[in-house]
């Protein structure tokens, strides 16, 4: 029941305005006072439009730095704001320096192995990987706004990269327009990260659910593993499948069995498979050698190569990489289709590879940002990362997006600032300018073995297992990507992970959850009475809480729900001999808005209820749905006495006699 106030008290309300939050009306019976929903002041139309405009876009207020500031002084928060390198440079020392150094000279010796094996991947020369480790890393340390992410190549951008252009050109019997086909899908994928950035859209991104993602990349890694097969066994690319399901990958393997495995290739696969396995273990068992693991792969590299070199294993069948092109990135910009048949080809391409290069990244930034308890800017992360593969698109590169297993390398070396990715890209420019004719001998099971050592932690039994205990929808989010990449294709396990992903935000929108509410004993508190099993029903009242906003696409859902739960409360009562319900609840906190057509829903209720001598009560309104039901007339045609602050004190008024018994 509603506490009797205090004279002065009454006098200070009396005084208030009527709109106000904390105005009271008096009980009929002139008992206690109840408090009365408040209406928001009216705002004006285009003032309440762009309040929606800077909550959707603006939420972090990313002007307020140049407020109440001088023309000077805002030009050089501007040039911050677009290079942050000018705000953390200020402060950058020696010791800063010290471990960016060790950090980029570490990640240098783990992505020029893995940058040669993920151009393959792509269905790219050695050197496009190595080329997408020297440009793109320079532009994001000058733009970027996180401290640990290594950019480069990535095996999951890499593979859907290859297989999206795969199916438009053959890189075997066109591999120009194929090469060109790769710098426009860079391009476009450029294009759509900056204008998501500069657009301030980023939220799109988090329309791929954590569930699908974990599905996706585990769907992708297994498929990743099992392309390398053809490296790892020997098998000659012209006997093995341009198909990417696990079906076709197999039955390539096991049809080659007889006479296209070659044993001496397999030895040194799996030699130095399990020489990075175990260097892996070594560094998850004893964080202070996190370096075994990082430089395991070059290691791998210049190990393998000199054994095939000494001893000409090549001869014996050993497939080996035989020529990295020399020097830095070539001009690609006049590759770049900007017309024909192939720019609509490119367009869709780069956009998939975009978005997915784009969450992996935020992604990855937001994970390191959190452990060091620092922020990142997800608009500026878009733009720096687009404007970093739009100019490498013109510098011979291809997608390049944020290395989990580089950054939790850089990250676990001690890097401080961005500074660690321009130390890499001084070392990648030096390997490509003198050391790539070394990597003639590297054998392609080296490469195979390197990334199957570095895909394997992208499939996360613990995550799913956890998806599994909390959310079964999630779970089948989870499972539909992951078996749809491993037994269709990478593109089809996309389309399955982001179609899931809507398909549970349309029925959480659609079919929102109710409850019906009960008193918990000696409290004025109303429950959901199945999570609370000794919360008590009032006798002639029901109470129905409704867990959504209420529009177009649900209304018409919850109307019906709430008279089917009534329907089910009277049988129960009549069965009982108990008395029939007078009184309908709604609580209405959990509704932050209402619609046109959520409004016309109300009245229907209303007025079902009114056909069954049952009154129709509001409790706790929102100020959007509270205006628009006065805008609509709606609280007068429910009436205002039946519109309550709190569930408890629409239950007082509605039953007082029963509530004291209670």
């Amino acid at each position: 029941m509603a506490s009797v106030h205090s004279s002065n008290e009454d006098l200070d309300t009396k005084e208030m305005d009527a709109r106000s939050l904390s105005s009271s009306r008096h009980n009929s019976q002139g008992e206690p006072y109840i408090h009365k929903v408040g209406v928001p002041p009216k705002q004006k139309l285009f003032k309440e439009f762009m309040n929606t405009v800077k909550e959707t876009f603006f939420s972090d207020d990313p002007l307020r730095p140049f407020k109440h500031q001088p023309k000077s002084r805002k030009l050089v928060l501007g040039m911050q704001a677009i290079f942050p390198i000018l705000e953390w440079g200020r402060d950058y020392n020696l010791s800063k320096f010290r471990g960016d150094l060790i950090s980029g000279l570490t990640i240098a010796s783990l992505c020029i192995p893995q940058d040669i094996g993920y151009s393959k991947l792509a269905n790219l020369a050695p050197q496009y990987g190595l080329y997408s480790s020297f440009v793109p890393p320079l532009i994001y340390a000058v733009m970027g706004s996180s401290r640990d992410i290594a950019i480069g190549p990535v095996a999951v951008v890499s593979l859907l990269l290859g297989t999206l252009l795969q199916n438009e050109i053959d890189h075997t019997t066109n591999p120009e327009d194929y090469l060109r086909l790769a710098f426009t899908a860079t391009f476009f994928a450029g294009i759509t990260q900056a204008t998501l950035g500069i657009l301030r859209m980023g939220f799109l991104i988090d329309f791929l659910s954590h569930a699908a993602i974990v599905g996706f990349m585990g769907g992708a890694a297994i498929t990743i593993a099992l392309q390398q097969l053809k490296g790892f066994l020997g098998i000659a690319t012209k006997n093995f499948t341009k198909k990417t399901d696990v079906i076709s990958v197999m039955h390539s393997v096991f049809g080659s069995a007889h006479n296209g495995w070659n044993w001496q290739t397999i030895v040194i696969g799996a030699s130095f498979l399990t020489f990075l396995m175990v260097a892996k273990y070594i560094g998850k068992k004893n964080k202070k050698f996190f370096w075994v693991p990082a430089i395991a792969p070059l290691v791998s590299v210049i190990l393998s190569t000199f054994f095939v070199y000494i001893t000409h294993a090549e001869k014996q069948g050993v497939e080996i990489v035989r020529h990295i092109e020399k020097g830095i990135n070539p001009p690609s910009i006049n590759q770049i289709f900007f017309t024909g048949d192939y720019l609509a080809k490119g367009f869709k391409i780069g956009v998939v590879a975009g978005m997915i290069a784009l969450t992996e990244a935020i992604a990855i930034g937001r994970t390191f940002a959190a452990m060091k308890d620092y922020q990142i800017d997800g608009n500026k992360e878009m733009v720096a990362m687009g404007t970093m593969n739009i100019v490498g698109s013109m510098t011979s590169c291809y997608v390049a997006t944020g290395s989990f297993s580089r950054s939790a390398v850089n990250y676990m070396a001690g890097c401080q600032t961005a500074v660690s990715n321009i130390v890499m890209s001084i070392v990648v420019f030096l390997t490509l300018e003198f050391i790539t004719p070394l990597f003639k001998y590297t054998p392609n099971a080296i490469l195979a073995a390197i990334i199957i050592s570095a895909v394997i932690n992208l499939i996360d039994f613990q995550a799913a297992i956890l998806i599994w205990k909390i959310d079964k929808f999630d779970f089948v989010a989870c499972m539909g990507a992951f078996f749809g990449v491993i037994f269709v294709s990478v593109e089809i396990g996309l389309l399955i992970a982001v179609s899931i992903s809507f398909a549970k935000i349309l029925l959480q929108v659609t079919r929102p959850r109710t409850a019906i509410l009960g008193k918990i004993p000696s409290t004025t508190v109303y429950r959901n009475i199945q999570q609370y099993p000794e919360a008590t029903k009032v006798p002639g009242v029901m109470i129905v809480r409704v867990d959504s906003a209420i529009y177009f696409s649900n209304s018409n859902y919850i109307k019906e729900r709430i008279l089917r739960l009534l329907a089910d409360e009277e049988e129960q009562l009549k069965a009982a001999y108990r008395p029939n319900i007078q009184f309908l609840i709604v609580e209405m906190s959990p509704v932050t808005d209402i619609d046109t057509s959520g409004i016309h829903a109300l009245e229907e209720l209303h007025r079902s209820l009114q056909k069954r001598d049952m009154q129709l009560v509001l409790a706790n309104p929102g100020p959007a749905v509270i205006d628009k039901l006065h805008a609509s007339h709606v609280a007068n045609l429910i009436g205002e006495d039946r519109i309550f602050l709190t569930v408890a004190e629409a239950v007082s008024s509605c039953s007082p006699k029963l509530v004291e018994e209670a």
